[in-house]
């Protein structure tokens, strides 16, 4: 199944922002920051490509760290590192516009 331009949008910001894939420190902040963007089924949607291709644990340590946003807030300072990565591979901090 496709995904919609905006979704597909994030991932190429993601990509760009971590060519090398997301550290895991830095899994609680992002998906933080995609929560302030995105519905909850979108940010699921994002985690399902993100995990497609990467290894079990990886997947766990994501669906944690997603589950995780709603009952642990991450230090600002984290969430300024994981800004300024996302901004330096195009991600808009602005809301996204959706169609």
């Amino acid at each position: 199944m496709a995904l919609p331009p905006l979704l597909t949008s994030v991932i190429q910001w993601l990509r760009a922002g971590y060519p090398d894939g997301v550290p895991e420190r830095d899994y609680l902040p992002l998906f933080a920051l995609l929560r302030r963007k995105l519905t909850g089924d979108e940010v699921a949607a994002v985690a399902d490509v993100l995990t497609a291709s990467g290894d079990p644990a990886s997947a766990l340590a994501i669906r944690t760290a997603i589950a995780n946003v709603t009952h642990d807030a991450p230090l600002e300072g984290d969430i300024a590192r994981v800004s300024a990565r996302l901004a330096a591979g195009g991600w808009p901090l602005a809301t996204p516009s959706r169609p």
